[in-house]
Formats: C-alpha cells, structure tokens, sequence
C-alpha cells in the first residue's frame, strides 16, 4: 500500500510540473509575440515618418527657386598692369568754392565738355551749419564746401583748371550760378589714392575728437553724481542733528545754529606821552 501511495504521489508532482512547463513556454511566447509586433509597429511608424519628411523636403526643394552661381572673373596680369598704367595717365583738379546749388552731377556735366571725367568727389558742410541756416530761414538743403575731380588725362586737367579759372560758371541768365566763379586748379603730382588716404585720416581724426569727448562727458558725469551723492549725505546728517536737538529740548533753538567768529588782536593807536603833554603829530 506504501508504494502505491508513493506512487501515485509522483505521478501527480510530475504531473504538475508538466503544466507549469506548459503555462510558463505559453507565456514566454505571448510576450515573444508581443514585443516582436511592438517592433514591428515602431519600425512601420519610423518608416512612415521618414517618407512624411523625405516628401515635404522634396516639395520645399521644388518650391525653392534655383539660384544660379555667379561666376567669379579672375583678373589677368596684363589686364591689373593695363589699369595702373591707364591710373598713372589720369589727372584731378581741385575746386576751392563749390557754390550753393551745385551737386557733384552737375559738376560732372559742366566738366565732361573738356574730356571724360572718372571720378568726382565734393565734401559736404558741417550739420551743424545746416541746422543754424534752417533756423534762421534760409534753405535747408545739401552744400558743399570744396571738391576734386578726376581726368582720364592729364592733358585735359591741365587744359581745364587753366581756361576755367576765374571764369563765369554759365552765361544763361536764368541759371542760379549765373554769378559764380569758378575757383579750380590743377594739381600736379597729386593721385586720387591721396585724397582716399586723407580722407581716412580726417575720419579717424574726427572719431578719436569725438571719443575724448565722450570721456570728458562721463568724467563730468560721474563728479557731479559723486558731487550729489556728498550733499545728500550732509543733509542727512544735518537732518539727524535737528531732530536730535529737538528731542533735548527745543528752547535753545538758536544754540546749533551760532557760527565761530574771528577774533583779530588790535593794537592801540599812539597817543603819545601825556605826562609831558608832547604830541608827535603836529
């Protein structure tokens, strides 16, 4: 009867352990299958978004306009010494007095009768000037005070800064510069890189005059806030001193507000000896 119990026991434990194996392979396998279908879901959603972007960056491609390079000109040694040799032959003249009314195309205008001009240059007057003109009713438009300009040849400049000096501007009647006189000259030796390295040097000329003068400004700026933060300071201490003599006893008003005199030793003045009863003074 023992072995048959004992038996019986064993079949049953094998048994059982033969269902655990079966319950824990069928659950090994769903979440098999479920990660493996979690996989592939990601991997289907990746792919669609991928084309989603690959599709809207082709539509932007295509709605983008083609630009089209610029081609970059390389300059020839022969064409660089063509042009310093054509700079060499140019000559400038200089205008003292640009009249009133007189822009640099005009100028331009009046000048190309003599020759072919290449470059013109007119300094403009002071702001400050403009301002004090408008406000005193004048005209508020752009003046210059003098100018250069550049020849294509010598020989041209020359023969301009000569016939035009001291001469009327325009003979109509009508025209504003009808009383004007040109004041030109023709500078020799002188190159427009000149007037390019002069031009530079005022600019940084006037930039250092206007940074000393911003220094200036913040120096006097910060005295007179040091200045105010002082006077604020003896007005505090001034203020606690009232109150103070205030809360002692305020019939002595006047006690804190007397100044120390000066006491100046005099010597008497000569009488002379009375006992004799001779005085020096007669």
């Amino acid at each position: 009867i023992s072995i048959t119990i004992i038996d019986c026991y064993d079949q049953t434990t094998n048994a059982m352990g033969k269902t655990k194996r079966r319950r824990e392979e069928e659950e090994d396998s769903i979440v098999d299958d479920g990660s493996v279908d979690d996989d592939a879901s990601a991997s289907n959603d990746a792919d669609d978004v991928k084309s989603v972007e690959e599709e809207d960056e082709i539509n932007d491609f295509e709605d983008k306009p083609i630009e089209k390079k610029k081609k970059v000109r390389k300059l020839k040694v022969s064409a660089t010494e063509d042009f310093n040799a054509k700079l060499q032959k140019r000559g400038i003249v200089y205008i003292s007095r640009v009249p009133p009314r007189m822009t640099p195309s005009k100028v331009k205008t009046l000048l190309s009768d003599f020759g072919t001009i290449t470059r013109v240059y007119l300094v403009e007057e002071d702001k400050t000037k403009r301002k004090k003109r408008r406000k005193a009713g004048g005209s508020g438009g752009k003046r210059y005070t003098e100018g250069w300009v550049e020849f294509e040849s010598k020989k041209r400049a020359k023969e301009a800064g000569e016939a035009l000096n001291m001469s009327r501007i325009t003979n109509h009647k009508g025209s504003p510069h009808y009383d004007d006189v040109w004041n030109i000259k023709f500078l020799k030796g002188f190159k427009w890189s000149h007037l390019t390295e002069k031009v530079a040097y005022e600019r940084r000329v006037r930039e250092q005059k206007l940074r000393v003068e911003m220094m200036e400004v913040r120096r006097e700026n910060a005295s007179y806030i040091a200045q105010v933060e002082a006077g604020k300071k003896l007005d505090h201490i001034e203020e606690r001193q009232r109150r103070r003599q205030d809360k002692q006893g305020g019939g002595n008003k006047d006690a804190g507000q007397e100044t120390k005199r000066r006491k100046i030793k005099q010597k008497k003045p000569f009488e002379g000896d009375k006992k004799a009863g001779v005085s020096l003074f007669i």
